[in-house]
């Protein structure tokens, strides 16, 4: 209930950029849920402190990753992923860096 009025009362306050971008006031946007059914990504959703236990990586969240055989390689890092600005941007960048990396 928390997150639900922290977004509303003050939204640029938010402390998850990414869940900003993927999420609205009632969970998950239709068009991001659509985005990751549709795509052939395998996608994993980790809070921090299980990522960090998982996969013994310390980082400046939030952050995307690809897995490239075993290891994990950034492709949106918390400073690109604030300066998006919708979730359709988002889904943008996240079908052509996966194409190209």
């Amino acid at each position: 209930m928390f997150d639900f009025a922290h977004k509303i009362i003050s939204p640029t306050t938010y402390p998850c950029d990414l869940c900003a971008l993927t999420h609205g006031h009632f969970g998950e946007r239709k068009e991001w849920i659509n985005f990751l059914q549709e795509s052939n990504f395998k996608v994993e959703f980790h809070h921090i402190e299980d990522f960090e236990q998982k996969y013994s990586i310390e980082d400046e969240y939030p952050i995307i990753y690809t897995r490239i055989e075993e290891s994990l390689k950034p492709i949106l890092n918390a400073k690109e992923i604030a300066a998006i600005k919708d979730v359709n941007e988002l889904m943008h960048k996240l079908k052509s860096m996966v194409t190209i990396k």
